[in-house]
């Protein structure tokens, strides 16, 4: 669910290759040529004119989308100088060279520091002697043990033109670490094993896996996941250290609806098997000092239940929406976990949702979601005193961070708001005291006092009221003149909470007003929010953003003129709505990884993922009503001649979650209908759906999508 974010060559450089004294000489753009393709479903041909895009081993489609980016690179070569400012302003504000905070388990500190210059961060620990609790952070202290590197991503990376780190998995005695790589952008990973005492990897490598890694208790026995054909996890294996023996595939799943992913409860008693489709799931779990023993069924899955469980001192805490439409929270003995002996222990509430929990000895951590807000609540064991962590601003996000060790009183949460910097405390439930461990410096002059968060309310069509988080300088002038960039997302109840970015301070400090649009089919107030906002209610999702915008403008926050839309993935295709349904209402629309063709890809089985979405979406295929109504406003198919604001859309070569030709076909058909507009598309050669992969090189990637954004507010 949220939030929520290495090219090859960074495209400041493409950009430097166009003589800067010529800037008024239109740059010939790509055309592609049509090639009429028909599409039948339900008595219904669709001509699809930029079919053959879809081949990606078709040297024509790639040279095409080089065109594309030299294109773009020459249409935005004035804003060269602009992006290398705001590249530099972001660096500016970031400490390079930083640590983490370091996260105690059993006898180690681990961490993970960055150095000024290098793209990825570099994975450490050290063994922890006889300190006070208080002195975990003190990494420097005398009596911890000698710094280990274990991982060093830099160096892993070299070579590679895109690098992203998948599993990262330390066994139970310490001994071995167990990690993954991607180097295309595919999501498909390769897991490698490292002896922590010699600091040398096994020669063991196992190919073509997805994320998740779980360790038994003997230290020597690992269970991983491996994708089908449509990049489904739907294998789980289990691995021996150091044995002749062949991995062996343990369970299946069937069902294309359903994703298989792979845990260990926090207690260490158990490995836990999650299938799980967008409405259903079933938990499998094994005793994980037994790893070659039976698998067990908690509840069979039945359609529209979901449940996960953790387990506490020989009960299983179980999280379910089994008659409890924003979830509730039960508790069964784990020998004896039949539906029947399920005890609430934390009833369903109409308004808040129940959304995730951690588990410690004496005590019970509920993530919930209150009037658009995420709420840290802790259950007391003993007292069955339940109570929330009060915090100290109307609009933020809070969470449970890292908090491995299952025998401790004290909780790791984040905290961030909009102007706020993402802080860790420590929490002490034993005493209820809280204390700062660390917070994310800004360098430079930024103070957060110079600046305004809040939450609106807009209007929807039906009457529903939908919130917007917003940030601004408090010296603005709300006349509406200021450029707003208004956020969206909406979907799959993913929640786009207000969030601390020190890149955005480069907007704020020109003037702009940053705006989330928290619409349904996202989860900010609750499961019927979402569900408001899917299927046969999708349309709910791009009416409540042109709500917001209008809202926006008609209230003198911003006006059409100084108003740009940004969304991705999911919320790409809300970008390609609005663009659709209300191009008046906006200067520009940045489009990332846009699912755009979403009636084809949903119509189109043997595409990755496409029989999984059909619990979001609908299923096309099969049902006509839910084939007419994404067709009345798919993105591409209602592509229109009118007034479209400007508009950049970006794409990834690798993405196996929104293909590249998705953006690529939408670009092509706005500029065939409307050749005077500018559209402009940026594929990524070398990456895939989260775009590059080290952090200069998004941070680059950053400052050249809010050079584009600045550009277009100027009169």
């Amino acid at each position: 669910m949220t939030f929520p974010y290495e090219q090859s060559v960074p495209f400041s450089i493409i950009m430097s290759d166009f003589p800067k004294n010529n800037q008024n000489i239109k740059p010939s753009r790509p055309v592609a040529p049509k090639r009429p393709f028909p599409l039948h479903q339900h008595q219904d041909e669709r001509i699809d004119p930029w079919h053959w895009l879809q081949d990606k081993n078709n040297p024509e489609v790639i040279k095409y989308l080089e065109e594309e980016n030299a294109y773009t690179a020459s249409v935005l070569a004035s804003n060269s100088s602009l992006e290398e400012t705001l590249y530099n302003e972001i660096v500016g504000r970031i400490k390079e060279t930083d640590l983490s905070v370091p996260v105690k388990k059993g006898n180690w500190l681990y961490y993970s520091r960055t150095i000024k210059g290098l793209q990825y961060p570099i994975h450490c620990r050290k063994a922890i002697n006889s300190i006070s609790v208080n002195n975990y952070l003190d990494i420097q202290d005398s009596s911890l043990g000698q710094e280990q590197i274990l991982l060093d991503e830099n160096a892993l990376a070299e070579g590679h033109d895109f690098f992203s780190l998948g599993a990262f998995a330390i066994s139970p005695n310490h001994n071995f670490l167990a990690y993954s790589v991607d180097t295309t952008g595919s999501e498909l990973y390769t897991i490698f094993f490292k002896d922590l005492n010699s600091g040398e990897n096994l020669d063991e490598v196992l190919e073509n896996t997805y994320y998740g890694i779980a360790w038994a208790n003997d230290s020597n026995t690992v269970f991983f996941t491996r994708p089908d054909e449509t990049m489904r996890p739907f294998q789980l294996w289990r691995h021996q250290l150091q044995s002749d023996q062949d991995d062996q595939c343990v369970y299946t799943e069937e069902d294309p609806r359903f994703f298989l992913g792979i845990s260990k409860t926090k207690d260490d008693a158990f490995l836990v098997i999650e299938v799980d489709s967008k409405t259903t799931s079933e938990v499998h779990v094994l005793d994980a000092n037994e790893p070659f023993g039976n698998w067990i069924c908690i509840e069979p899955r039945r359609q529209g239940i979901e449940y996960s469980l953790t387990h506490h001192k020989g009960n299983f805490i179980i999280l379910t929406n089994d008659e409890a439409k924003n979830f509730k929270l039960v508790k069964t003995s784990s020998t004896n976990t039949a539906r029947q002996n399920w005890e609430t222990i934390i009833p369903a509430k109409d308004t808040i949702k129940i959304e995730a929990i951690d588990i410690f000895s004496n005590y019970l951590v509920v993530l919930e979601r209150v009037n658009a807000n995420e709420q840290i609540s802790i259950l007391e064991f003993e007292t069955n005193n339940y109570y929330p962590l009060e915090q100290p601003e109307e609009v933020f996000s809070a969470w449970p961070s890292a908090n491995p060790e299952f025998d401790t009183n004290i909780l790791r949460f984040g905290y961030t708001s909009l102007v706020t910097p993402t802080a860790i405390y420590a929490y002490d439930m034993e005493n209820k005291t809280r204390t700062l461990l660390k917070q994310q410096e800004v360098l430079g002059n930024y103070n957060p006092n110079d600046y305004e968060t809040k939450r609106l309310w807009a209007k929807a069509e039906d009457g529903t009221n939908i919130p917007i988080s917003v940030v601004y300088s408090k010296k603005l002038e709300l006349n509406g003149k200021a450029p707003c960039l208004l956020y969206g997302y909406g979907a799959y109840e993913t929640n786009i909470d207000p969030f601390f970015s020190s890149s955005r301070i480069s907007l704020l400090e020109r003037g702009f007003i940053f705006a989330i649009a928290h619409v349904r089919g996202g989860g900010e107030l609750g499961r019927t929010w979402y569900e408001e906002g899917k299927i046969l209610n999708k349309k709910n999702t791009f009416t409540d953003f042109i709500s917001c915008a209008n809202y926006l403008i008609e209230n003198k926050w911003t006006s059409p003129k100084t108003l740009v839309a940004r969304g991705g993935s999911a919320g790409g295709m809300l970008m390609g709505a609005i663009a659709n349904m209300a191009p008046e209402l906006f200067s520009a629309i940045v489009a990332e990884v846009p699912f755009v063709d979403c009636l084809s890809t949903i119509c189109d089985p043997n595409l990755p993922l496409t029989v999984l979405e059909w619990e979001e979406w609908g299923n096309p295929l099969e049902d006509k009503d839910v084939y007419y109504y994404m067709k009345s406003y798919s993105p591409y198919d209602n592509v229109t001649t009118q007034n479209y604001p400007k508009i950049l859309a970006t794409a990834g070569l690798s993405d196996p979650r929104v293909s590249f030709w998705e953006p690529a076909k939408w670009v092509a058909k706005l500029r065939d209908l409307n050749p005077e507009a500018q559209i402009l598309l940026k594929t990524e050669m070398g990456a895939g759906h989260m775009g590059p992969s080290g952090r200069y090189a998004a941070w680059r990637d950053e400052a050249f999508i809010l050079a584009f954004i600045i550009s277009c507010t100027k009169d």
